[in-house]
């Protein structure tokens, strides 16, 4: 029992201190999710949004208002798909991608500090045994 509680006790202290981090840039982790997914999909930076759901394992409704939230903010565009016209392609605009770098920067940074107490080799052993215990529930 001690050992999950501490688990749920590091899970609500990292994500503290990662919604902090996150919302010094305006995002919320969710925001922050969408954003990351158009930018690691490359040059032109543009997917639709089934593909980003998917990818976020979130249904259409719950994408839709992420859409709408960033695009008011200007952080991405939507436009009709050419190939398919019942469908859009969500797009990140400068604005957007420069803020998402920076978050993505200080969120590399935050990570380091969370994990600061351990040594490379005990990072390495932590990843390995969480792994092996996700596999149980996502084989």
């Amino acid at each position: 029992m001690g050992l999950f509680s501490r688990l749920g006790r590091v899970t609500a202290h990292v994500g503290r201190a990662i919604e902090a981090r996150l919302a010094d840039h305006g995002l919320t982790v969710a925001d922050f999710d969408v954003l990351a997914a158009l930018r690691r999909s490359g040059d032109p930076f543009e997917l639709r949004p089934s593909d980003i759901s998917r990818s976020l394992m979130l249904s259409p409704a719950g994408m839709t208002s992420r859409l709408d939230r960033l695009e008011t903010a200007g952080h991405l565009e939507r436009h009709l798909d050419p190939l398919d016209r019942r469908s859009f392609i969500v797009r990140l605009t400068k604005g957007g991608r420069m803020l998402v770098d920076g978050a993505v920067t200080d969120h590399v940074i935050n990570e380091e500090r969370l994990l600061g107490a351990l040594t490379p080799s005990q990072r390495t052993e932590l990843d390995h045994l969480l792994r092996t215990l996700l596999a149980t529930f996502e084989p």
